[in-house]
């Protein structure tokens, strides 16, 4: 399968991740849906490493780049955490998704890629689109001042350097299944210390229903991974980062579908659609 495809592929998952993650809070709470996805993308990815063929041969530097960027998913994850905290939805989640810019920004300047006129209009016109179908309106939480966008704008920093580091690993010893499971697990230790200090002095609760999508969402989220990987694996850096950014489009169209009246079509979310489209459309015809 093309990697642009896979790509794809790998942005629909993390928009049914996203879905699952919803429906399972309208249950339960975020600790516990933080506890349950991340089990289930460990072990989705590791007994996926099991069936296709056990622990495979690699280079120590490969799993040292992949060890760094499971620490790092978790520094993310965290500081994108704090950004929604402190500045709201509405600007945090347009400033965490500025990542292709930065993926390809490194993939030119450092891993000298080649990104045609086509590429760089279609990466600035999906950003641009997913700012403006992520973006909503609302009222700056309490204690809000403007310095508190370094949180958000350093998780859209550090998830666009990922993408490069991990096209990188991935030439030295490429295995995208084994390395995938290896940021999985690296990430759910890392998430640990997180966990305890964000309890609130309250438990989680594991409903039934919520465990359910809970599981779901942490499944679809590792294969999401996976697939990107698979990508990287043999896709350029300045094609597969900005296709695996229209996440916020399949968000969208989903929640259209399963959500009906409880998402808002405007004429902003129609042109950031049509600039999303219109980006992916260029990208492909510019590789």
């Amino acid at each position: 399968m093309p990697p642009e495809a896979l790509a794809l592929l790998a942005a629909v998952s993390y928009a049914l991740f996203t879905l699952c993650g919803w429906f399972g809070l309208q249950h339960s709470t975020p600790l516990a849906a933080t506890i349950i996805s991340l089990l289930a993308r460990t072990i989705l990815l590791w007994t996926a490493v099991i069936f296709t063929g056990g622990i495979p041969v690699f280079a120590r530097l490969a799993l040292i780049v992949f060890v760094i960027l499971g620490i790092q998913q978790s520094i993310t994850s965290l500081l994108t955490f704090v950004g929604l905290h402190k500045i709201g939805t509405s600007r945090s989640q347009p400033l965490r998704n500025t990542y292709p810019l930065w993926s390809a920004l490194i993939a030119i300047v450092i891993m000298h890629e080649k990104a045609s006129a086509m590429i760089v209009a279609g990466t600035l016109l999906i950003v641009v689109g997913v700012v403006l179908i992520s973006w909503k309106p609302d009222v700056p939480p309490p204690g809000y001042r403007w310095w508190h966008i370094a949180f958000s704008l350093a998780a859209g920093v550090l998830a666009g350097v990922a993408y490069p580091l991990r096209r990188y690993g991935l030439t030295i010893t490429d295995e995208p299944v084994f390395f995938a499971a290896v940021v999985a697990v690296v990430s759910l230790a890392g998430a640990v210390p997180y966990l305890w200090l964000s309890r609130d002095n309250r438990s989680p609760i594991w409903h039934p229903k919520a465990i359910v999508h809970f599981s779901l969402s942490g499944l679809f989220e590792g294969l999401g991974a996976l697939l990107s990987l698979m990508a990287l694996s043999s896709g350029r850096v300045v094609i597969i980062s900005p296709i695996v950014a229209t996440t916020p489009l399949w968000n969208l169209l989903i929640a259209i579908i399963f959500l009906r009246g409880r998402e808002e079509i405007n004429a902003r979310t129609i042109a950031g659609t049509l600039s999303v489209v219109i980006g992916t459309v260029a990208i492909a015809i510019g590789r």
